[in-house]
């Protein structure tokens, strides 16, 4: 889904052009295509359009939500795509393969619950010999169960459940046709409420940051998704990623303060309901970490998700040159 603000900006063309010019002429003259998932960091680029925030880059600014990981890739790969969220092990992957990808910050400290019914499932051992499906396979989420189940003793315990989004997976929850589902915010919020609306009770019965914390030792920490820049980008623009990166600590400041607001704003975007995204918002754990500043977390998270794989992280961890801010 396209929305645009002011007019629709087609992929980045002429970005390098409009971005090279003085910040006086920005407003007149420059596009700005912004991308992200239908997850709550979304909310914060959405909150950002909506608000005013990013006037000052361009005169000519839209935001796309991408479905899949597989959409992110073929719009990264051809070009059409040069800002967006991303996830954290998917701009690793591409960067270590030389396809000009660097992380310019971390959006989320994460946002990942094993949703389950009350009383069913309160602890990963209580997934043995239950069913939990795993949206976006040999994708991010998949790799943190994965990684999660085998350092727990757990792999070949629990059936994984493979269903292509996040809605899917929570589809299934609600029928009972699976015992426990991973979902990102703001999937997690709307079962809940789904399933209370139908006289069911369906919780966060396992927080993943809570568990991956315990696990890396650095804190309940999930660097999952951030703002990341091609090539192309720096090229054109580079002198406006720290003013970038300024943008998305305020608009992550102002979304926390005032969930309705920004979820008014995104809703459209996302196509889910303003109050459902709001109520999301406290669970989100939203924030605009430097990726220099959050390279701790993010080591430990490769290092955890990849094992004893290094092609999903396309030969091992990034270097220096990764971390765009």
């Amino acid at each position: 889904m396209t929305i645009t603000r002011r007019s629709f900006i087609a992929g980045s063309a002429g970005l390098g052009v409009a971005l090279s010019a003085p910040g006086v002429l920005r407003a007149a003259a420059s596009r700005l295509a912004l991308y992200g998932p239908p997850a709550a960091p979304t909310v914060t680029l959405a909150h950002a359009v909506e608000s005013g925030m990013l006037a000052s880059f361009a005169s000519d600014i839209s935001l796309t939500v991408w479905r899949t990981p597989d959409e992110l890739r073929a719009g990264l790969t051809s070009g059409d795509i040069d800002l967006s969220i991303v996830p954290s092990q998917v701009a690793a992957n591409m960067y270590n393969r030389g396809m000009g990808m660097r992380l310019v910050n971390v959006m989320t400290d994460g946002l990942l619950y094993i949703m389950a019914r009350e009383g069913e499932v309160n602890a990963l051992a209580d997934l043995a010999g239950r069913t939990l499906a795993v949206p976006f396979p040999n994708d991010t989420p998949d790799f943190i169960a994965r990684a999660l189940l085998d350092h727990h003793g757990l792999a070949g315990q629990v059936t994984l459940a493979a269903p292509g989004t996040p809605m899917e997976a929570a589809q299934m929850l609600l029928a009972g046709r699976i015992d426990a589902a991973l979902l990102t915010e703001p999937v997690a919020t709307v079962v809940t409420i789904r399933a209370a609306a139908a006289g069911d009770s369906i919780i966060r019965a396992i927080d993943v940051q809570e568990e991956w914390g315990a696990v890396t030792g650095l804190g309940p920490v999930v660097p999952q998704a951030g703002l990341a820049v091609t090539d192309r980008f720096a090229e054109a623009g580079g002198d406006l990623i720290a003013d970038l990166q300024a943008v998305m600590e305020d608009a992550t400041a102002a979304v926390i303060a005032d969930p309705e607001a920004a979820a008014a704003h995104a809703s459209p975007y996302m196509e889910q309901p303003a109050p459902m995204l709001a109520a999301s918002i406290p669970h989100a754990k939203l924030v605009a970490t430097p990726a220099s500043t959050a390279r701790p977390q993010l080591e430990a998270m490769f290092a955890l998700m990849a094992g004893g794989d290094a092609a999903i992280l396309g030969g091992g961890l990034p270097d220096d040159g990764f971390y765009a801010l």
